[in-house]
């Protein structure tokens, strides 16, 4: 398994193979023609209404800076604001991972940014589930499936709190915001974390929604993960895994604090676990501090959720995708796995992401497999530890059956 991938038709074959999406975010995926067509629906304004003209305008091959990346939600979070728009944006967020070979994915957001008068917690949750559900059965219901034998759909959905907030970003931070104005925003932001995770646990047991998991995100710099520690420590006595957006945008220390102070199961993003010289003025040797932590990674099999479209969009030091750290994963055997963050602001898929990564990489077909598979491993998958198993199994055997089909084996 050390050579590398060949096949008559390799985009054909890695679309085909089975994959996961540990690492999507709702609102930043939806389908330029269902925005424009929502946003008409509610008055919403946009700069544009057709496709071309927010691809122009909102959702471009590359951005300046991470800001001008984050504008685009503020048009798709401003028509995600009832139960319908909430359903249909699952829904066809689950066909499109279904269509190009995707068979696990976690679907990521925050349910606070899409409350309002109108629209409680539950109801959030629950609109989102059905949507995912109803592809799922679909799906299940297919020839593919049902004569192919192809392996089911299926999905679970992580919450995210927000390390930092303003009132504008909805109705349920405005009035949180007014209810503790006497507050530090440091404890502010604390308290809606905590929020967020026992509503999230509630949900879950109350409701039967697949909620696996518990994700911290934002803007790292100036507003460290271990804020959140309560929040954290509430998923964890429950039973729900945590993920945690850390070096993005920041250094290794962000990481570290992450996995050591709000339990993470997993990392997103983790681009900068390798930049020795983002380390702040405590680390004495930085060079050994990122070995170290890279190491203690490995062994415990963290997986990093990597998103290399998104990362050289909002870092313009990356010139090229061979600069990626996710070289430097693959080189020390880490446990990654290749994700989309956002497929409309980063025009992207899984599939596509798999392929730049083959080609910056020259990744060997063992490579290839353990990346995919780790996907499914390190899943929070919403069910027994032997149905996880027995439906890996199920991956693998069909990921085989792939290889060989496409002549590639």
């Amino acid at each position: 398994m050390t050579a590398r991938l060949r096949a008559p038709n390799r985009s054909a074959l890695i679309r085909a193979l089975p994959k996961t999406d540990l690492h999507v975010h709702l609102d930043g995926s939806m389908r330029e023609s269902s925005l424009i067509e929502m946003a008409r629906d509610r008055d919403v304004v946009l700069p544009s209404y057709t496709v071309e003209g927010l691809n122009e305008l909102v959702f471009k091959p590359s951005y300046r800076s991470l800001e001008e990346y984050l504008r685009g939600f503020s048009y798709t979070c401003a028509v995600i604001r009832d139960e319908e728009a909430l359903e249909r944006c699952a829904y066809e967020l689950a066909m499109d991972n279904i269509d190009e070979g995707v068979r696990y994915v976690e679907v990521r957001f925050a349910p606070q940014l899409h409350m309002n008068e109108d629209l409680g917690f539950d109801a959030v949750l629950l609109a989102v589930d059905r949507g995912l559900r109803r592809a799922r059965i679909e799906h299940e219901k297919s020839p593919a499936v049902v004569e192919d034998g192809q392996p089911p759909f299926r999905y679970g959905i992580v919450v995210c709190a927000l390390r930092w907030f303003t009132p504008g970003f909805s109705r349920w931070y405005a009035q949180l915001c007014q209810v503790l104005q006497d507050s530090p925003d440091t404890r502010i932001f604390q308290t809606a974390s905590v929020q967020l995770a026992r509503s999230a646990v509630r949900c879950r047991d109350e409701h039967n929604v697949p909620i696996v998991g518990f994700d911290l995100a934002g803007r790292e710099d100036g507003y460290p993960g271990h804020h959140h520690q309560e929040a954290f420590a509430h998923a964890h006595q429950n039973f729900l895994k945590k993920t945690v957006h850390a070096g993005e945008a920041y250094g290794p220390e962000s990481i570290f604090d992450a996995i050591t102070a709000l339990y993470a199961d997993r990392i997103g993003h983790g681009y900068h676990l390798f930049s020795p010289e983002l380390c702040g003025a405590g680390v004495v040797d930085p060079q050994d501090y990122v070995q170290r932590l890279a190491r203690y990674i490995a062994d415990r099999r963290i997986t990093v959720e990597v998103c290399i479209t998104s990362n050289l969009q909002t870092n313009p030091d990356i010139k090229d995708v061979r600069e990626h750290a996710f070289g430097l994963m693959l080189e020390q055997r880490l446990s990654a796995t290749l994700c989309t963050d956002n497929r409309l602001v980063s025009h992207t898929t899984v599939s596509r992401e798999i392929e730049l990564a083959v080609d910056a990489f020259d990744m060997t077909n063992a490579q290839l497999r353990n990346t995919i598979i780790y996907g499914f491993k390190r899943s929070f998958f919403p069910g027994s530890y032997s149905d996880k198993r027995a439906y890996v199994r199920q991956i693998i055997d069909y990921y085989d059956r792939v290889l060989m089909e496409q002549g590639a084996i």
